[in-house]
């Protein structure tokens, strides 16, 4: 038992002064300049964000984030824009035929929708627009009437 106490022990009081912490000596750091000190420049802090510009009312000018290229000797698309509801919604088409969709609601990021040959919607990656599964988890105000209880009297 004193040899396995004098094992312990030994190590622990040999490492003890690595452990030690000693206190840092003092630094005299001067305190930061005042505003009006000679040699202090003020400056504008650059802007963090530029302001999203908001087109006009009844204004045509909304165009995607990234359109499709256009190649040399291709016409121009043709740009329709709607009002869906709330949503302001830009159908694209060349040549007649409907090949990007952009859905731009009031408060929110512009969602950009490709057609496919088959005219579905798809988005970037080709997958159709995601629809939530809704249960119905409780209905109010239509009870089943009780069942009629059969007394033997």
């Amino acid at each position: 038992m004193k040899l396995s106490a004098a094992l312990v022990l030994v190590p622990a009081l040999l490492a003890a002064p690595a452990f030690a912490q000693t206190t840092p000596p003092p630094v005299n750091v001067p305190p930061p300049p005042g505003m009006n000190d000679p040699g202090v420049k003020a400056t504008v802090p650059a802007p963090t964000q530029k302001p999203a510009a908001t087109p006009a009312p009844g204004s045509t000018s909304l165009l995607p984030r990234k359109p499709a290229p256009i190649r040399s000797g291709e016409p121009m698309p043709e740009v329709s824009v709607h009002q869906q509801g709330e949503n302001v919604v830009q159908e694209y088409r060349r040549n007649g035929q409907l090949y990007m969709v952009v859905v731009t609601p009031p408060n929110g990021i512009a969602q950009t929708y490709m057609v496919d040959p088959s005219g579905r919607l798809v988005d970037e990656h080709g997958q159709k627009p995601t629809r939530p599964v809704m249960y119905k988890v409780l209905e109010w105000g239509k009870s089943k009437p009780a069942p009629a209880s059969s007394t033997g009297d």
